[in-house]
């Protein structure tokens, strides 16, 4: 793992979590269990600290900091996409952030919320739970329905269990 202390600011990892030796966590960070962090992904908690809960993706070249004063949070089973960036946002449970997304400071994103690739969710900007947004910035396109939910679910399982192959098999060559 490629984990480092700023000051005495120290990453703290649960077991059960993947984090790759090519991501950076740096500083106040807390990840949860059965996580997955990706190749590039660089997590930077010098202000204040970044939460990750448990059994969250966050995939290749993301980045996730924080401000002063504005602690960034990450609920359990995010999928947060390749190269997506989260800035002193929070992220409630279950959300999925499309690859490429940018999720504004002090932002919320809602239980179940999903973002589309390449969107803009503005700074203090609010999506609301079990919705789908999209664009620059990121506007309202539906009400999440059952099937969504479940093809999510099952991204979220495959993650998971990515995680559990990564520590059970994961070695440079």
């Amino acid at each position: 793992m490629s984990l480092y202390a700023l000051e005495n600011m120290r990453p703290n990892v649960a077991d059960g979590t993947f984090v790759s030796p090519a991501a950076h966590v740096i500083g106040d960070v807390h990840i949860g269990t059965g996580c997955w962090i990706g190749p590039g992904a660089v997590i930077r908690a010098d202000f204040s600290p970044i939460l990750v809960g448990d059994y969250t993706a966050i995939e290749e070249n993301c980045v996730v900091h924080s401000q002063p004063d504005i602690e960034c949070r990450i609920g359990d089973f995010v999928t947060i996409g390749h190269g997506a960036i989260i800035h002193a946002a929070s992220i409630d449970d279950y959300a999925t952030i499309g690859m490429g997304s940018v999720i504004g400071m002090d932002s919320r994103v809602g239980l179940w919320a999903i973002v589309g690739e390449g969107s803009v969710v503005k700074s203090r900007q609010a999506i609301a739970p079990e919705t789908i947004v999209a664009g620059v910035p990121a506007r309202f396109i539906r009400n999440l329905d059952e099937e969504r939910k479940a093809f999510w679910q099952d991204g979220k399982r495959l993650y998971r269990e990515l995680a559990r192959r990564y520590l059970e098999g994961f070695r440079p060559l």
